[in-house]
């Protein structure tokens, strides 16, 4: 069976902004935090809201403290205006493309134009919209409700932004013929227009469609009915354990599509689901796949990418011994990712499920894998490395068990003991670091190598290791939000941290390409400019194809890491 996930599919612009305001606040405040009415109309997010002890008030009080965020939809100007009254502090979450909207209505309402719009009377931000008209907004759902208003001496015609393109466009042509002096403005959001033009597609070159969201979103619902029209076996499901196998079996394709207010998690798990339950593989290829994702989540594969780099550190230096060193970093570099994974198997939850829950389950296994390979790793370098290199091994590996722990003599900004990765940024430039330390400088102090030559390579893989935890942490952005976290793209934001990512990765390139000229490293080394290279591309496809299943991502940009090391056994 083919699976197709719709480029479209998930949080739209003005949703994901309004989820990050109020995570945001959450994060750095300790005030009471509530939304105004549901902040999206997804249960699963909203069951996480509250888990972030993020409640929601349907009625304005007299009197009430703490933060309120207005939510995507808008709400009437008198609303907002009630809120700041009773006391609150209101952040005002309105999607930019609302609020466009409302300034059309407002200008024109200001002018004694009637307003028309398009969308349902009841939805919460065409509410919002009819609190800007002046007591003068009409709402419609149908030609035949358009036909029967009077026909006005001023008006504007508008649309909710979620509204279906195609009824719009007869809603357009109606005016034209009926009542061209009307004034007619094009205000459904672009991502809406994608999102639908897209499923149109999806629906008639696949067998079967499945439409991720909540039963109350109003755009999810259209995304249904268009599927629909085309005569296609269409679900809309709330959460993957409502998908019905025995209705898809039959069918050679299925495409994924979700509303605007639906998490990526909820997404790749639909995917994850349908792939397990019904796509139909060679048993060679599922016996592959289950070996990919057991050292996946075990992080084994992600050790043995730091004992190949280290191999080619070495062997770029021109060093001798060099399996010692690759076996000392895959020792660290495992038990270093294991008691991680272990910490953090809340934020999993939204990132990675399917290992959230092996960790869960397999714990006690775990905490002990972690604790033989740190203490291998450590013996290993005692008695081959120097007692230099163990020493700055052994601070490293303190440093890192003491990542989650709350040891720092200071306070955070909700007045809690801060700990190492509370610390902005922490976690992308520790790894960096300590990556960086294993992989060259480590076998560079027993060996006692060139400082030039030292430096060139320290810079060639800090700068891989650094795209690459920087990219992962793109990947799991919604989750580190929620939980709180405050990772480099949290921080700088996803465009900008793509960018860094490119700059550093074309930076490597360079660095590798004039040792050709400088004569710095062994011969052959500007070989290794490729590494860099196909990490560029690959980023870059995935950046494109945000929705590729997430196993596959991590497998590609962790094996260019064993590619690292097999370049180096080459040359």
């Amino acid at each position: 069976m083919k699976i197709v996930v719709a480029k479209t599919a998930g949080f739209c612009m003005g949703v994901r902004r309004a989820v990050d305001m109020v995570l945001d606040a959450s994060n750095l405040s300790s005030e009471p935090i509530y939304t105004y009415g549901p902040l999206i109309h997804n249960p699963q997010a909203l069951k996480m809201l509250e888990e972030k002890k993020i409640f929601r008030i349907d009625q304005i009080p007299e009197k009430g403290s703490g933060i309120v965020l207005i939510r995507a939809h808008g709400v009437p100007p008198e609303d907002q205006k009630a809120l700041k009254d009773a006391g609150f502090a209101v952040i005002d979450a309105t999607c930019p493309r609302v609020v466009g909207v409302q300034v059309i209505i407002h200008k024109y309402a200001q002018k004694g134009y009637s307003t028309i719009i398009i969308g349902d009377g009841k939805h919460p931000e065409v509410v919002g919209l009819l609190g800007y008209a002046r007591g003068n907004g009409h709402t419609v759902t149908s030609m035949d409700q358009l036909s029967k208003l009077p026909k006005f001496q001023t008006a504007v015609v508008v649309a909710q932004t979620t509204q279906n393109t195609v009824f719009y466009d007869e809603i357009k042509a109606w005016c034209k013929i009926n009542a061209p002096h009307y004034k007619i403005f094009d205000t459904i959001c672009g991502s809406t227009e994608k999102r639908q033009t897209e499923i149109r597609e999806l629906a008639r070159e696949n067998d079967a469609v499945i439409v991720v969201g909540g039963k109350q979103s109003g755009n999810t619902k259209r995304l249904v009915q268009i599927a629909s029209q085309t005569g296609k076996f269409t679900a809309h499901i709330e959460e993957v354990s409502q998908i019905d196998y025995g209705k898809l079996s039959s069918a050679r394709s299925v495409a994924i599509t979700a509303g605007a207010s639906t998490p990526n998690w909820i997404i790749n798990d639909a995917y994850v689901q349908i792939e397990s339950n019904l796509q139909q593989q060679h048993p060679a290829q599922v016996f592959l796949f289950l070996i990919r994702d057991f050292l996946l989540k075990t992080n084994i594969m992600t050790a043995a990418g730091a004992g190949f780099l280290t191999y080619a550190c070495s062997v770029l230096q021109g060093i001798d011994q060099k399996f010692h060193h690759a076996m000392i970093a895959m020792l660290y570099v495992l038990s270093m990712q294991i008691l991680n994974n272990l910490f953090t198997i809340k934020p999993d939850k939204y990132n990675h499920p399917q290992r959230a829950l092996f960790y869960k389950k397999n714990r006690v296994y775990l905490w002990v894998a972690a604790f033989l390979s740190g203490a291998a790793g450590l013996y290993l370098s005692f008695i081959t490395t120097g007692m230099l290199s163990f020493f700055i091994l052994s601070v490293m590996s303190l440093l890192g068990l003491s990542y989650n722990l709350k040891i720092i003599p200071f306070m955070s900004k909700k007045g809690q003991l801060a700990r190492l990765k509370d610390i902005p940024g922490s976690k992308t430039s520790l790894i960096t670091i300590a990556w960086g330390t294993v992989a060259c400088l480590l076998p560079a102090v027993a060996n006692q190598s060139e400082l030039l030559s030292v430096a060139v390579v320290f810079l060639f893989a800090t700068g891989l290791v650094f795209a690459r935890t920087a990219f992962f942490d793109i990947l799991a952005i919604q989750g580190d939000r929620i939980t709180g976290k405050e990772t480099l793209p949290i921080l700088l934001g996803e465009k900008r941290s793509f960018q860094i990512i490119q700059y550093v990765l074309m930076a490597d390139m360079g660095i590798m390409l004039l040792t050709v000229f400088t004569g710095v490293l062994v011969k052959n080394a500007f070989f290794f400019a490729a590494i860099p290279l196909i990490m560029f591309l690959l980023i870059k496809v995935f950046q494109k194809n945000s929705l590729i299943p997430g196993a596959h991502r991590e497998f590609f940009i962790e094996f260019l890491f064993l590619f690292t090391g097999l370049t180096a056994i080459v040359i």
